[in-house]
C-alpha cells in the first residue's frame, strides 16, 4: 500500500506544480494497452512542458525513483506494480500545429490521430503510423515503424528534457535512430515535442493509403484483444511471427495470455492475463524458436517491474 510518500511531503509538492493531476495507488492495468499490471504508488500527469520540467526537478532533487510513460502501448507491467512515481505524458500534452511545411506535435499526441490530421492537411509520409496505438513521444523513443516507414524518415528536430529539467533540441542526426532505438533510450531523455518534415500530397491519396494500411492491420493482427503490439523485434532475415508459428506455438495459452492464433508475433490478453502468464509465453517462444531454427528472439516490449523499466531478456 501507498505509505512513504504520504509522510514526506512529495504529494503536496507535486500537487502544487500539477494541481488535480496527482493520484495514488493507480493500477498500471489501466495505463497500459495490455491491461495488465499492479498498482503504482504515485502517478502524476503534467499538463505542460513547464510542469513536466518542474516535476523532474523535484524528483531529481529528492532522488525519487520514477518512470516516464505515454499510453503504455509497448509495456508489460509487473503484477506487483511499481514502487515509485509514474510520470505520464498524455492527453494534456497533445497539441499539433502546422508551420508552413513543418508539422509540430507534442509528445502526448496520439500517433494515429496525428497521421490522420496530417492527411487532412495534405501531408504525406506518416501513413505507416496511422494504426500504431502509441504516442508521439513513445514513437520517437522506439523509432516506431511499419509498412516500410519509420519515424527517422520524417523527423527533423526533437525537443527533449533531461532528468534535471534542462530543455534542449536534437536534430535527426543527433537522435541516432535505428531499428527500434534512439538516443532517448540510452540517455534517458524525454521527448516533449517534435518537428516533422512531410511531403505535400493529395489528401485523398493519403487517406486512401491510411485506409489500406488499417485494413491490412485488421485482417492480420488481433486488434480485438488487449496487447502490447509485436512482442519481438524482427530478427535479421526472418519474421518473428513466422518463426513462432513454425515452432508450433501459435495459439498456445497460459492462464489468460495467448500467442495469437491470428498472428503469432502477438501475445494477447484473453481476459485476466497476468504479467507472469505473458513472461512465461515469451520464454517458451524464445526457447522453442531457438531449438527449432537457431534464431534468438529479442523482445521489443519493455518490462515495467517494481524496480523500473527494463529490457526483457
Amino acid at each position: 500500500m501507498f505509505g512513504l510518500y504520504h509522510t514526506d511531503g512529495l504529494i503536496e509538492e507535486l500537487s502544487k506544480v500539477c494541481p488535480g493531476r496527482v493520484s495514488t495507488d493507480v493500477l498500471l492495468s489501466g495505463l497500459t494497452t495490455f491491461r495488465i499490471g499492479g498498482p503504482a504508488d504515485l502517478v502524476v500527469e503534467p499538463a505542460s512542458v513547464d510542469q513536466l520540467k518542474k516535476v523532474l526537478v523535484i524528483l531529481s532533487e529528492r532522488e525519487e525513483k520514477y518512470v516516464v510513460i505515454g499510453r503504455g502501448s509497448n509495456i508489460l507491467a509487473c503484477d506487483d506494480g511499481f514502487r515509485g512515481v509514474v510520470v505520464r505524458i498524455g492527453e494534456a500534452m497533445q497539441q499539433v500545429s502546422k508551420q508552413n511545411a513543418i508539422i509540430v506535435a507534442q509528445a502526448g499526441a496520439s500517433l494515429s490521430s496525428l497521421a490522420r490530421t496530417c492527411a487532412l492537411w495534405g501531408r504525406g509520409g506518416l501513413e505507416f503510423a496511422a494504426g500504431i496505438p502509441g504516442t508521439v513521444g513513445g514513437a520517437l523513443y522506439m523509432n516506431a515503424g511499419a509498412y516500410g516507414g519509420e519515424m527517422k524518415q520524417v523527423v527533423q528536430e526533437v525537443t527533449a528534457v533531461d532528468q534535471t529539467g534542462r530543455l534542449f533540441r536534437l536534430d535527426k542526426v543527433d537522435m541516432q535512430m535505428g531499428y527500434r532505438r534512439s538516443i532517448l533510450q540510452r540517455k534517458s531523455w524525454i521527448a516533449v515535442e517534435c518537428a516533422l518534415q512531410l511531403e505535400e500530397r493529395d489528401p485523398l491519396a493519403v487517406k486512401a493509403l491510411i485506409k489500406k494500411y488499417n485494413q491490412q492491420r485488421r485482417d492480420k493482427q488481433p486488434l480485438e484483444y488487449p496487447s502490447a503490439g509485436s512482442v519481438f523485434k524482427r530478427p535479421e532475415g526472418y519474421f518473428a511471427g513466422q518463426l513462432i508459428e513454425q515452432a508450433g506455438l501459435k495459439g498456445l495459452r497460459i492462464g489468460g495470455a495467448q500467442i495469437s492464433p491470428k498472428h503469432a508475433g502477438f501475445i494477447v490478453n484473453m481476459g485476466g492475463a497476468t504479467c507472469s502468464d505473458v513472461l512465461e509465453l515469451i520464454r517458451q517462444a524464445q526457447k522453442r524458436v531457438y531449438e527449432n531454427s537457431g534464431v534468438s528472439l529479442e523482445p521489443e516490449i519493455r518490462y515495467l517491474s517494481a524496480r523500473g523499466l527494463d529490457q526483457i531478456q
